[in-house]
C-alpha cells in the first residue's frame, strides 16, 4: 500500500513538473476578462469583445493591436500560440511584426490567414499572399501572386476550436494548425514585396507587434489561451 501511494505521488509531481516546465518561458497576452494589453484602432467600435473568457471578433473592418503593458510591445523572433475558432462564412487574420494603424489593412506586416469557409479562397494556415492554401470553390479561379498549395478544405472547421502556432526565427516562418506545418518560408535575402507580390509591399520581416483582424459585418471568429515565447 505504501509503495503504491509512493508511486502515486511521484507520477502526480512528475505531471505538475511537466505542466510547469510547458510554461517556462512562455506569457499569457489574454487574461480572458477584458483588452488590458491591447488596442483597437476603433475603425468599427465594438468588433472586440470579451464573452466566457474568449475574445470574440464581430461587426466589419477593425484590428485589434498587442501593445503591452507600457504602450509599445514589437518583438522580432518568438513563438505565438493560440486557439481559435471560425463560424460559417467568417474570415480573421493575425498579424504580425505589424504596428497600430488607425483605419484600413494593416501595412506592415505578415498575415496569417483564419479562414475555414469564406468565399476567399486563401484559408487558415496561409502566410496571405505569400504562400496561400487554397481551397476553391467550383469556377474559382486561382488569385494572383505568391506561390498556391492546393487543398480540398480549409485544414480548419467552423465551430470547432484549432491551435495555432506561430513561429518566427530570424527570416524563418513556421505556420502550424493542429501540429500540422502548413507553411515553412525562409524570407530571401534582398526580398522586395513590392516586387514579388501584388499590392503588398509591407509584407517583410523587421520588427513589430501582433494584430487580430475583424474583417467584415457578416464574420465572427472567437481567440482564446493566446501565450508568447520570445526567442533569442
Amino acid at each position: 500500500m505504501i509503495k503504491q501511494l509512493t508511486l502515486t505521488a511521484l507520477a502526480a509531481f512528475t505531471f505538475t513538473s511537466a505542466q510547469a516546465a510547458d510554461q517556462d518561458g512562455w506569457k499569457s497576452l489574454f487574461n480572458g476578462k477584458d483588452l488590458s494589453g491591447w488596442k483597437s484602432n476603433e475603425e468599427v467600435p465594438g468588433c472586440f469583445t470579451v464573452e466566457n473568457g474568449e475574445l470574440k471578433v464581430s461587426g466589419g473592418r477593425a484590428h485589434l493591436f498587442y501593445v503591452g503593458e507600457n504602450g509599445d510591445a514589437k518583438f522580432q523572433s518568438f513563438e505565438l500560440k493560440m486557439k481559435v475558432k471560425t463560424t460559417p462564412g467568417s474570415n480573421s487574420g493575425v498579424y504580425l511584426h505589424t504596428r497600430y494603424q488607425a483605419v484600413g489593412w494593416p501595412d506592415q506586416g505578415y498575415e496569417c490567414q483564419v479562414n475555414s469557409t469564406h468565399t476567399d479562397p486563401k484559408k487558415t494556415g496561409s502566410l496571405y499572399g505569400v504562400i496561400n492554401i487554397l481551397a476553391l470553390l467550383e469556377g474559382q479561379k486561382e488569385p494572383d501572386g505568391g506561390r498556391h498549395i492546393k487543398v480540398p478544405l480549409a485544414p480548419s472547421k467552423d465551430g470547432e476550436w484549432f491551435d495555432y502556432d506561430i513561429k518566427v526565427e530570424g527570416r524563418h516562418i513556421t505556420l502550424k494548425v493542429n501540429g500540422q506545418v502548413t507553411v515553412d518560408f525562409t524570407e530571401p535575402e534582398g526580398w522586395d514585396p513590392a516586387k514579388e507580390l501584388k499590392n503588398m509591399p509591407g509584407r517583410k520581416l523587421s520588427e513589430g507587434t501582433f494584430a487580430i483582424q475583424g474583417h467584415d459585418p457578416k464574420s465572427t471568429t472567437y481567440y482564446k489561451d493566446i501565450f508568447l515565447k520570445v526567442l533569442p
